[in-house]
């Protein structure tokens, strides 16, 4: 189904794949050929073609877990108005269901934002983030930023990027997002999918084919081939989000007239124009997915690598299931009890709870297809659940007037409105070993909301809305769509957009500066934030040995949203379910830097700076934390922001999972210090790292530095890196954080 091919190719007139650079243009000279490109060199405020980019966004989009935090931090940097269209929608808390006011007092404080800077408001339950996007500001050659890390429209010909919110941050400001001119992988679609086949078991399939391996990960995938006409534009919606799970920067797509015909539908004709590659175009390596071959796919815990076809698991499900218990056990040891072979009933495996939700989930094309599958039957009145959740208002309004939403209520489905939370655990958390299928986007540990410290795990894997659908109908048990016939008769998908119209405050262009922010208790400003000193001293609060840390672990979804707008409250739950003494660990060390900083020493901290004959005048004292490989999943700053509210003071790691982790560690001034994969990490919490002349290192465009490790046993050098940084976020290093650097540029 999915082949990659890890060398160059050129493709010529869009059409012809070659590998012979015979006669044809440098790699160099034809990736400028390249629809990304195009793109990316449009955006680049330097224009020069260089090795680095510095892009300037059309418009960014964020959501109600994060944009509380990036106007208080753009605040304090000198803010003045918003300097393009600026989203912010209400699609994550919108429960207001832990904390008494709080996530209302978000919102009310964004409209108040949105109308004294001269944003756009969309009201809780209207849309999810990115299907706003695609509705209202995506189009072909654009560029958007969100601080989501699904934030993708390449479907559309629209390079969406997710990064975190000191990103955003520095778009308010008409700054710019610096990166490396990236590499492009060619996404060869050939074939048609067969009836049953759908976006989410293309999207998996990929997935499992190129995240173990990091093979796109940083680069952009570029979407073309005959099969690209044979998918309808919700289908490419549905695999595009799904490539932030591969680890890429972005993604775009060739566009043709079903594009022309979305825009042209959606209100908006003159957002679109044709993206085609150049005559010829190169692409630095190329993935192959035959549609016609694609079978439909279930993701287990706990990645949505960990794929398999639903005719493999139909065909071994002891085998299967035993490996994620037993994987459940490395993970969380006797915390929990994963019992997933239970649910294999008379040798087939039986599901608990169905969802079809969010940027992935909810569209029309799948709840048209899940009402077909299930007309006429019934989920049953066991323990078997299901609920939909339309993606937006406008998609809510066409399965009620085209009779899908009475389709689906009355098999048993529950419809509920335009809502994030189950796919980060605020919402539809399933029953202890609960076994959950869900058309959403990811299915790491504990996202779901179960509490393994608490003794509750629950289990989510990722399918299709129309296998999901099939199983539904089957009583539970797990089901492949294309083992049924069905015809989906329902009407094509039509936008009204009088609800937006309604209820949406688009207030880009009309700032008005005499408008009151409006407050609630829980919304606090950013504690202070000290500058780097000429030497670094830090303990080691956490240390884990884990593949790869998610930002889930490294700060909880879930009922723990509710508090991103007080950054010393949301602090409580760093690393809270991976490594509950984190936080005691590390209000401890910080504690003792303000010590140190009133010029009482604490004996730890003298006797290891006495160690390597450093002194404490010039040296900070902060926290750290050791991973194989942190960052993988949502953009959220909160998981560096949290760190640096504790004192922390650096990370350590082989590789950072994520380009947007590495960047909120630096903008939060954690400096994102590597050490070479042949490096034996054999360290434990409480074990000091004294790292000499840090500053000067930093400031001076140094990239690796000598160290050492303070241990009982003894004094251990170690080397660090800190690589490919730009020259601002050395500065934003060195000031301690992006405040501190807008703020001494006043």
């Amino acid at each position: 189904m999915v082949e990659l091919t890890p060398h160059g190719v050129y493709l010529l007139d869009g059409k012809t794949i070659v590998s012979d650079p015979a006669g044809l243009p440098s790699p160099e000279e034809a990736r400028e050929n390249t629809i990304a490109y195009g793109i990316l060199r449009a955006h680049d405020v330097d224009g020069s073609k260089g090795k680095k980019m510095r892009i300037r966004f059309d418009a960014m989009a964020s959501h109600d877990i994060t944009y509380v935090g990036i106007i208080q931090t753009a605040r304090a940097s000198g803010l003045e108005k918003f300097p393009i269209p600026y989203a912010m929608t209400n699609c994550h808390n919108s429960l207001c269901a832990v904390g008494g006011t709080i996530n209302e007092d978000d919102h009310v404080f964004g409209l108040s934002a949105a109308k004294k800077y001269g944003g756009i408001y969309v009201p809780a339950n209207q849309a999810v983030i990115h299907q706003y996007v695609r509705e209202k500001l995506s189009g072909c050659g654009r560029m958007v930023l969100g601080s989501d890390s699904h934030t993708r429209y390449g479907s559309l010909g629209c390079m969406g990027v997710g990064e975190g919110g000191g990103e955003l941050v520095k778009q308010l400001l008409k700054n710019t997002w610096d990166i490396n001119a990236p590499e492009v992988v060619l996404v060869w679609l050939d074939g048609k999918p067969r009836c049953g086949v759908g976006p989410h078991d293309v999207a998996i399939s990929l997935v499992k084919a190129v995240f173990e391996s990091g093979f796109v990960k940083n680069k952009v995938l570029e979407f073309a081939g005959p099969g690209v006409k044979e998918l309808p534009v919700d289908f490419r919606n549905g695999i595009d989000v799904m490539t932030t799970e591969t680890t890429c920067l972005s993604s775009i797509w060739i566009t043709d007239d079903s594009v022309k015909e979305y825009f042209t539908m959606h209100e908006r004709p003159e957002a679109y124009k044709e993206l085609q590659p150049g005559s010829v175009a190169y692409y630095d390596s190329m993935i192959r997915i035959d549609l016609s071959s694609q079978e439909c796919m279930i993701a287990l815990p706990y990645h949505p690598s960990n794929a398999y076809t639903i005719h493999e698991l139909q065909a071994d499900p002891e085998g299967i299931l035993k490996a994620v218990e037993e994987d459940t056990r490395k993970r969380f040891g006797d915390k929990v009890h994963a019992d997933l072979v239970s649910k294999i009933k008379d040798g087939k495996v039986v599901a608990d709870q169905a969802l079809i939700a969010g940027c992935s989930g909810g569209t029309y094309d799948n709840l048209s297809a899940a009402a077909t599958i299930l007309k006429g039957k019934t989920i049953g009145n066991d323990y078997f659940t299901m609920s939909c959740y339309p993606q937006s208002t406008p998609v809510y309004l066409a399965t009620t007037r085209n009779h899908i939403a009475e389709e689906l209520l009355e098999a048993g489905v529950v419809i509920k409105p335009a809502f994030c939370g189950p796919c980060f655990g605020a919402g539809d958390v399933p029953a202890n070993n609960g076994l959950s299928i869900r058309h959403t986007t990811r299915n790491f540990p504990n996202r779901e909301g179960s509490k393994p410290g608490n003794g509750q795990i629950s289990l989510v894997t990722l399918m299709d809305a129309r296998s999901i659908a099939a199983t539904a109908a089957n009583g539970g048990v797990i089901t492949a769509a294309t083992d049924i016939e069905y015809e989906d008769t329902h009407k094509p998908y039509s936008y009204d957009g009088r609800i937006y119209k309604s209820r949406v405050y688009d207030g880009y262009g009309k700032a008005d500066l005499s408008v009151e922010l409006r407050y609630g208790p829980n919304i606090k400003d950013w504690p202070v934030m000290y500058p780097m000193e000429e030497n670094m001293l830090v303990e080691l609060a956490a240390v884990i040995h884990d593949p790869v840390t998610t930002t889930d672990e490294l700060i909880p979804s879930g009922e723990t949203s509710s508090y991103r707008s007080n950054p010393l409250k949301l602090s409580e739950f760093a690393l809270s379910r991976r490594v509950p003494e984190y936080v005691g660990i590390s209000k401890r060390i910080q504690s003792q830097d303000l010590e140190r900083r009133a010029g009482n020493v604490p004996a730890n901290v003298a006797e290891a700076l006495k160690a390597v004959g450093a002194s404490a005048s010039d040296t900070s004292f902060g926290s750290c934390v050791f991973a194989n490989k942190p960052g993988d999943g949502s953009a959220r700053e909160q998981a560096a922001s949290c760190q640096k509210v504790l004192g922390g003071d650096a990370n350590i790691c082989y590789e950072y999972a994520t380009k947007r982790y590495r960047s909120n560690c630096i903008n939060w001034g954690i400096v994102p210090f590597t050490i070479a994969p042949e490096t034996a990490f054999d360290y434990e919490p409480g074990d000091f790292v004294f790292v000499p002349g840090i500053r000067k290192a930093i400031l001076s465009g140094a990239e690796e530095i000598d160290a050492q490790v303070i241990t009982k046993s003894g004094v251990k050098p170690i080397h660090l890196y800190f690589q490919n940084l730009t020259a601002d976020e050395r500065e934003i290093l060195a000031d301690g954080c992006l405040m501190n650097y807008y703020k001494n540029r006043k």
